[in-house]
């Protein structure tokens, strides 16, 4: 479980994020989360191999975390329970510093793995929730 100094310390150090299970539909909570965290001046890199070498929210959708040229900061998982750690192996490897999965996405042993390997993981969250909760 993840404190409230900690959840404010990654969303005040984190700039760029990269959303997995971005939707190109502005009804679904990944796309309103993403154009949330924009607002709140995050940069925001959306994810989805449907979606690949298209424009959303300003910014090129990258098929997987690891095709994305440049470092992210933070990778925001809007996956099922079941590809989480798939995720998380992707986030180790191209060296993220933040995995933080949605409400209702939660596969504990990744999360386990992955603070292993260095990352801050938080579960069952949303920062589009926790920012307004914490003054943010």
């Amino acid at each position: 479980m993840s404190s409230d100094d900690e959840i404010r310390q990654i969303l005040t150090s984190v700039k760029t994020i990269a959303v997995v299970g971005f939707s190109a539909n502005a009804s679904r909570p990944s796309h309103g989360v993403a154009a949330f965290l924009q607002r709140k001046g995050f940069r925001v890199i959306p994810v989805n191999p449907g979606l690949a070498g298209q424009i959303q929210l300003g910014e090129t959708v990258y098929a997987t975390l690891k095709d994305i040229p440049f470092p992210i900061d933070m990778v925001d998982v809007f996956r099922a329970s079941d590809v989480v750690a798939e995720v998380i192996a992707e986030a180790i490897a191209i060296k993220a510093k933040v995995v933080w999965t949605q409400l209702d996405v939660v596969d504990e042993a990744a999360a386990a793995r992955g603070r292993a390997a260095g990352l801050q993981v938080v579960v069952d969250r949303c920062p589009a929730i926790e920012m307004p909760r914490l003054g943010l």
